[in-house]
């Protein structure tokens, strides 16, 4: 029984390392240093919010509070997202990006608008510039991505700012 169950455990490490070595072998090899292409921000300075300034005005009650949209995957906004925040799905994929528009079709395009992933470090996230090329495109002159540079859980939640958890 013992040899069967160290013949299984045999079989299970040799599959998994071939599977690793298969992701391995498809991802995309770096560019030659000093050629590596940084993804253009769709969005100017201005049109940026720090965490800080958005913690500062989910806490003033005589602020005006934006509607606030989280725009990655389903399972960190369960894990903690920025109070309120929205869901209108994971807009890295046409579905998500579809909810997005459908949800966003019927507000007024004078709304306060903040937008936020997080899911990774900024420069590479797969969901903020969809979200806000399709929500510029629709004509919302008051949108604002919020800067999570490295990850919401160090950007916001390590910094203590307020958070609100499952859906």
């Amino acid at each position: 029984m013992n040899r069967t169950i160290s013949c299984r455990t045999s079989m299970v490490i040799s599959l998994l390392t071939f599977v690793l070595a298969l992701v391995l072998i498809s991802l995309p090899l770096p560019a030659i240093h000093g050629q590596e292409k940084k993804n253009a921000d769709p969005w100017a300075s201005s049109e940026t919010m720090q965490p800080a300034q958005l913690a500062k005005i989910l806490t003033d009650k005589y602020v005006s509070v934006p509607t606030v949209i989280f725009v990655g995957f389903r399972s960190l906004y369960v894990g903690g997202h920025v109070p309120n925040a929205s869901f209108h799905g994971t807009t890295s994929t046409e579905q998500g990006l579809a909810e997005l528009k459908a949800w966003a079709t019927s507000l007024p395009r004078s709304t306060e608008l903040v937008i936020y992933c997080g899911c990774c470090p900024m420069d590479k996230c797969p969901n903020i510039r969809p979200a806000y090329t399709t929500l510029s495109n629709m004509g919302f002159k008051k949108l604002r991505v919020l800067v999570l540079p490295t990850s919401f859980a160090v950007d916001w939640a390590d910094k203590g700012y307020p958070m609100q958890k499952g859906m």
